[in-house]
């Protein structure tokens, strides 16, 4: 039973460390005629609750004043809206999952006309024992098309945040595993003495009653 539990804690914290996210803002220059990544990334807060999600990403062109709906994607897949990106967006972020955490798209082909404000909303159902609750999370990217690639530091910066918080992750989920296998073993170790004395209780009565049973005998 105790090497059981073991087996399952670390199953568990195997299957964290897999399914961790970890929200890493976009890159915001891309080179005309290049492609080009737009992140949207937006983690649950509590990673064990069952949800689903669609994405909608949104495009507002510099100097527009109105967003435009370029894109889709629910359980259907992934649908382009506006014909000014007709062939030119792939869907880059979470794969065989409804629990879209992952809403990142890639944009092929980047022409200046792509410069300006992208928007990204995730709609979210987080589903819970006895009720459902619906979440809207929206991230902005703010786009700059140039015609040769510099390396910001926002980028550098941005690269620097993503190992720190990786690092992070994994330290914390090594702290909860050694923690998790420290009071697995404490309770192991206490049903083990429990049963020992049961089972001295119960030796010491039948030889009490054996005394009796011999005396009655004489």
């Amino acid at each position: 039973m105790f090497a059981l539990l073991i087996a399952s804690l670390l199953s568990t914290t195997v299957s964290l460390c897999h399914g961790a996210c970890s929200e890493v803002d976009s890159d915001t220059e891309a080179v005309a005629g290049k492609g080009f990544k737009l992140g949207c990334i937006s983690c649950k807060m509590r990673p064990e609750v069952e949800a689903s999600a669609t994405v909608d990403w949104y495009f507002k062109a510099k100097g527009e004043a109105d967003y435009a709906h370029i894109y889709n994607y629910n359980e259907e897949g992934p649908h382009i809206v506006d014909e000014r990106f007709e062939d030119r967006v792939d869907w880059n972020g979470s794969k065989r999952s409804q629990d879209i955490q992952d809403a990142s798209i890639y944009v092929f082909n980047v022409t200046f006309n792509d410069s300006g404000t992208y928007r990204c909303f995730f709609h979210r159902l987080l589903t819970y024992e006895f009720y459902e609750y619906q979440t809207v999370v929206s991230k902005l990217v703010h786009l700059k098309v140039v015609a040769k690639a510099t390396r910001g530091t926002a980028s550098i910066v941005s690269e620097v945040m993503m190992y720190v918080s990786i690092i992070g992750l994994q330290a914390w989920l090594y702290i909860e595993m050694v923690y998790c296998f420290r009071k697995i073993s404490a309770a192991g170790e206490e049903a083990i003495r429990e049963s020992a004395n049961a089972e001295y209780l119960a030796i010491a009565s039948e030889s009490k009653d054996n005394c009796a049973g011999v005396q009655v005998a004489e």
